[in-house]
């Protein structure tokens, strides 16, 4: 009976010398009960090592324990484990009930006890008070002497969570916190570790119910042997020391055999001048000399062991480490399992890491644990009560849908149908209600509702089906879980809509099967794991909280809580393998080469900050009171130095630090002072970079099979543009030749030397077939070939192959266009039937009639849009507005005009008002123009019929010469010309141009500086909604549009004014005669040529650029032609800025005539 500490500094070999003496025992008497108790995230890999040194035959006779599993040992032994453990879901769960009921009794953690993490806190709280041998009673007396007022309700209410916590856990449980004083009680009379001699390994301390345990293994065990990382045993020790940690530890162990009447059988010293660890590698025992001394001693020799790495960012850092890896097992013959990859934080670079070792082939292992939150299982059973819950959503439904667990939806053909479900929910927003109502609408409008085809019905059919099947169980789910019912109830119904109305368990063992006859081990123990974890869970509420009464949120909470505390532990699936992990979880042993990654300033070491309900200033109060609990931040900052220390002594042969100078998010990043510190100590070594890497590995760029592709591909060009290469790249590129798997990638290499995203024109024969409609005939509108003068290839991908964006039940500027115009045209129709005139509508009038024709266009047509929320129902009346306000100034603006409306709604094409225009190419074809005008004007003066054309807009729009020129506003001027060569046959006479104008339908907001009179009011109103185009330059037809206008002064309704004189004002909106028939022989050239273009097969990627204003902006088509203009062949077709003196000119130029723009 008696303690032996073995101390060494790290590398000195404690755990091997350990290990050398249960072997030594072993072989002296193989019946001894050898026991070696480490940390629970040890033991896997320690239990590995003792195999390794003791062979098969004495496994039994070596016992490698954790605290845990030595409890487990003594409850089985000598009773003890009739009372359930309770896991951290549980003890979670019960917490979170705790708050519930204390929430309104409290006054500092009323508020955070709602907040969403409060309880992790309160529970890691609740678990320091039980390590620290915190009870009721030491509570209760330092309460009392407590002066600071804040601390004291902190702590009276953390004693009242403290105690009813504690008091409904010890209805049937325990946690683990209580196992160790449930064990230290039951060691006293146990013989189950009597004589057996035992060495604990790898810790730097322990908690006070630890020390007490090992208190009781030395009454009764032959020796207890235990190993601390320090440099000497009773030296002084400042808050600064290295060791300082160990060195409390052997203090407090030291106190514990004395108050225990213990002996101490003495120190067993391992440090040696160079540790065993670097025996043969001088500049890893001196880094682990002098990271941390004060002074330090530089290293001058030689550097072969430690190499420094700057990366530009967290890729360019790993894909080194990869390099790396593979020259060291390619030319050093390490296995991988040699080899160790570290940092502070493995969630940060867990993909990255992931990404490029999979790519370079490197087997690993990541150590860490895997957060089940995004496991398909949660995520189902989550998304289908947020459905019942919150109201059938779409985002709920297809996260429901799409996790692969509804057994009608596996698969290929599954995976189709969902697809299509949501293509119809997406078009037709479907969502609350709806899901419970058979589907009856395929209108491709929203606004109207139009006779569906028997394709679409039997699609409706099909998609009803589908909904029936996904209704069904959900709306019984929904019923099953109205109202408040006990936790139980709760959990029946949802495990009984999983697995009998869904068969949801049953699938997920279809899963596991299908991994692993396809070797998906890490899925299959996943999914596996995670269904029994959640079985767990579900079992351990019931437990804990079966009677109580709550409604579906509050259980979903519960389990929620439950279920997040768990977390997946993976083993590793091979043995040769890079094991990749935090610094706190990797251990030294066999550790060859080593890799710290992410050594950045605030990363490693990390900045320690307050964390919890207690302050560094609230434990130091209660120290002075004589609660003893968990480090401060202070001490963390010291913790923190040690583990540092730790991490970079495990390499036994070859340290590699890196340090990204950009983190993920791009944002710049500094060196750890740790890279200070090494470049002190080993002045000799040199930081390498992406262009200065000290060790010339000739063969560098060929690793794995696909980065070695990859640089092949890089080569290559370099070659084709005339650069010298290496000789081995042809042996490369004849290798992947001869690989059948690879043969195909490498042509694909070759074709892309010569790639162009440029597409070759297609046939005539081509053109025709997908621009003809059914009647053989090829139809467009003016905005189709305007859409086609923007690009010609996006012109092609969506009216030749006729590519379709994805319908969204949204209100499109489009929609709002067409509902604007058909509300007016029926507007025009009202007043007409009514016998009204424009001139005499008043303001009631126009409001009235407006608000009719909306709400019966709305009420008529049930699935409508506009019909669909209380969102919409607003837009509704804002249109009103608008439409109302418009109207009003249409009505002032004809009655200060001459001019009539003759025709709203003027369509011309097959069978419409007037016939379609024909344009004949110089190559024999004929396409056949259709279109719609908003509304025709007409004046009759001087026996002269004039037509004035008007365009509805939504938003601003002006007649701009120079888009024109270029075919991208050709509209106005296309329909003034079918309109001039049908006038016989619509006014009976020849008419001639009077104006081709835009209205915008608005409601403006007028700025002012001051209150304006009506009057005021009214002008402004008609200056903003101002008709905006072109004019004939007659000062009678002027006068005509504007009655009202004067010598000297502006028109409020059109863009003109007059003189002082009586003739009109100089103005870019005025243009002759001559003019309106140079744009109208102009635009029918344009067409031709655009016709002509379309039919030849011209599908250029030649997108429109003018000024800032690029039309790839704005295309739905951007990532199929890939236009990149700093390609050589990709190139805008640039507007250029013209005066419109010179753009008159080239018209001139174009189609002849001895008109100019003055």
């Amino acid at each position: 009976m008696g303690l032996k500490i073995i101390y060494g500094r790290a590398g000195t070999g404690k755990s091997t010398f350990c290990i050398n003496q249960i072997k030594k025992k072993i072989n002296n008497s193989p019946t001894n009960k050898l026991i070696l108790l480490v940390p629970e995230q040890f033991t896997f890999q320690t239990e590995n090592k003792v195999l390794n040194a003791i062979g098969e035959r004495y496994v039994l006779n070596a016992e490698v324990l954790s605290f845990k599993r030595l409890a487990h040992n003594v409850f089985n032994e000598c009773g003890g484990a009739t009372r359930t453990i309770m896991g951290d879901a549980g003890k979670s769960m019960l917490i979170f009930k705790v708050l519930e009921d204390l929430g309104d009794n409290m006054t500092v953690f009323k508020n955070a006890s709602r907040q969403k993490g409060f309880i992790d806190i309160a529970s890691k709280t609740i678990t320091e008070f039980k390590k620290y041998n915190v009870n009721n009673e030491v509570l209760d007396l330092t309460i009392n002497e407590i002066e600071d007022e804040n601390l004291k309700m902190k702590m009276e209410e953390l004693k009242d969570v403290f105690n009813e916590f504690n008091s409904r856990l010890h209805e049937g449980y325990v946690d683990e916190e209580d196992q160790l004083l449930l064990l230290n009680e039951k060691l006293d009379g146990c013989s189950l570790y009597d004589e057996a001699e035992i060495w604990i390994d790898e810790f730097s301390s322990f908690t006070p119910n630890q020390l007490s345990v090992i208190g009781k293994l030395l009454k009764r065990a032959k020796s207890v042997n235990i190993t601390l990382s320090i440099d000497e045993v009773n030296s002084p020790k400042g808050e600064s020391d290295l060791f300082v940690a160990t060195k409390n530890t052997e203090k407090r162990l030291m106190n514990l055999i004395q108050e225990e009447g213990i002996a101490f059988n003495g120190y067993i010293n391992l440090n040696e001048d160079i540790p065993y660890r670097f025996k043969e590698n001088k500049e890893l025992a001196h880094i682990e000399r002098q990271l941390y001394a004060y002074p330090f001693k530089q290293y001058g020799g030689k550097n072969n062991s430690l190499r420094l790495y700057r990366a530009n960012n967290n890729y360019d850092e790993i894909e080194f480490v990869a390099k790396d890896i593979l020259r060291l097992v390619r030319e050093k013959q390490y296995r991988f399992k040699d080899i160790s990859v570290i940092c502070r934080d493995v969630d940060n670079y867990e993909k990255v890491v992931s990404a490029i070792f999979a790519e370079y082939e490197i087997p690993y292992y990541i150590d860490k644990k895997i957060d089940i939150a995004s496991n398909p299982l949660i995520v189902f059973i989550n998304s289908a009560v947020d459905i019942i819950s919150k109201n059938w959503t779409y985002e709920s439904m297809f996260k429901y849908l799409k996790t692969g667990l509804i057994k009608e939806f596996r698969g290929i053909e599954g995976a189709e149908l969902i697809d299509e479900l949501e293509n119809y929910v997406l078009a037709y927003g479907i969502k609350g209600k709806k899901w419970m109502e058979e589907w009856v609408n395929y209108s491709s409008s929203i606004l109207k509702e139009e006779e569906i085809s028997e394709e679409n019905k039997q699609r409706l059919e099909r998609l009803n089906d589908i909904r029936e099947t996904i209704v069904t169980p959900l709306d019984e789910l929904n019923k099953q879980c109205k109202g408040k019912k006990t936790l139980k109830e709760f959990a029946t119904i949802l495990y009984e809509f999983l697995d009998s109305k869904l068969d949801v368990m049953d699938t997920i063992d279809k899963y596991v099967e299908y991994f692993k006859e396809n070797d998906m081990a890490i899925e299959a123990k996943e999914y596996s794991e995670v269904r029994d974890i959640f079985i767990d869970v579900l079992e351990q509420a019931v437990d804990v909280l079966g009677n109580e009464v709550m409604d579906l949120n509050e259980f979903m909470k519960v389990l929620n809580i439950g279920l997040y505390q768990y977390e997946m532990g993976l083993i590793p699936v091979a043995l040769d393998q890079v094991n990749i992990g935090d610094i706190t979880r990797i251990k030294s042993r066999g550790t060859k080469a080593l890799y710290i990654i992410g050594v950045n300033d605030g990363v490693l070491p990390s900045a320690s900050k307050e964390e919890g309900i207690l302050s560094d200033n609230d434990r130091e109060i209660l120290l002075e009171k004589g609660i003893s609990l968990a480090s401060d931040t202070r001490t963390k900052i010291f913790e923190e130095q040690f583990l540092v220390y730790t991490a970079f002594t495990i390499a036994e042969e070859y340290l590699v630090v890196t340090y990204p100078l950009a983190d993920f998010e791009g944002k710049s990043q500094r060196p750890s002072i740790i890279v200070h510190r090494l470049k002190k100590i080993l002045p000799n070594v040199k930081e390498e970079s992406e262009g200065f890497k000290l060790i010339n590995d000739k063969y560098e760029k060929i690793s794995a099979k696909l980065p070695t592709l990859n640089e092949l591909m890089i080569a290559i060009r370099k070659n084709y543009d005339g650069a010298k290469i290496e000789d081995y790249w042809k042996y490369v590129y004849d290798w992947y030749l001869r690989e059948p798997k690879w043969k195909e990638r490498i042509e694909y290499v070759r074709k892309g030397l010569e790639y162009t995203n440029l597409e070759n024109n297609i046939s005539k024969e081509k053109a025709k077939k997908l621009y003809e409609d059914n009647k053989n005939k090829i139809s467009l509108s003016v905005s189709r070939l305007e859409r086609y003068a923007q690009c010609p290839f996006a012109y092609y991908i969506q009216y030749g192959l006729k590519a379709k964006d994805r319908k969204i039940y949204e209100f499109t500027a489009p929609d709002l266009g067409s509902f604007m115009h058909e509300i007016l045209d029926e507007f025009t129709n009202e007043i007409k039937e009514k016998d009204l005139k424009w001139s005499d509508l008043s303001k009631e009038n126009c409001r009235k009639i407006i608000n009719s024709l909306v709400d019966n266009q709305v009420k008529n047509n049930k699935s409508s849009i506009l019909n669909s929320s209380k969102r919409y129902s607003y837009f509704t009346d804002r249109f009103k507005r608008i439409l109302t306000k418009s109207v009003m100034v249409i009505s002032e603006q004809m009655k200060r005009s001459d001019f009539e409306i003759y025709k709203n709604e003027l369509a011309f094409g097959f069978s419409k008002d007037v016939n379609s225009i024909k344009i004949d190419l110089p190559s024999g074809e004929s396409f056949y123009l259709n279109g719609r005008i908003d509304r025709v004007d007409k004046l009759n003066l001087d026996g002269e019929t004039y037509l004035r054309i008007i365009d509805y807009k939504t938003g601003s729009k002006k007649f701009d010469l120079n888009k024109f020129y270029n075919g991208l506003q050709m509209q106005l001027l296309v329909y003034l010309d079918a309109l001039i060569n049908n006038s016989e046959n619509i006014v009976e006479n020849q008419a001639m141009p009077g104006a081709i104008l835009y209205f915008r339908i608005d409601d403006p907001i007028l700025k002012s500086k001051g209150d304006l009179t009506e009057e005021e009011i009214k002008s402004e109103v008609l200056k903003e909604l101002k008709l905006e185009g072109l004019l004939l330059d007659d000062v009678k037809v002027i006068k005509a549009m504007d009655n009202t206008l004067e010598p000297g002064t502006h028109s409020l309704i059109i863009p003109a004014n007059m003189k002082k004189a009586g003739d009109l004002g100089k103005n870019k909106a005025l243009i002759t005669m001559e003019q309106f028939e140079l744009l109208r022989k102009y635009v029918n050239e344009k067409m031709v040529e655009i016709c002509q273009n379309m039919i030849e097969g011209k599908i250029d990627i030649e997108p429109c650029k003018e000024n800032k204003n690029i039309v790839c902006d704005y295309c739905n088509y951007s990532h199929i032609c890939q236009f990149d203009s700093s390609l050589e062949d990709n190139r805008y077709k640039v507007i250029p800025k013209k005066k419109e003196e010179d753009i008159w000119k080239s018209i001139n130029e174009k189609v002849g005539g001895e008109v100019n723009g003055d």
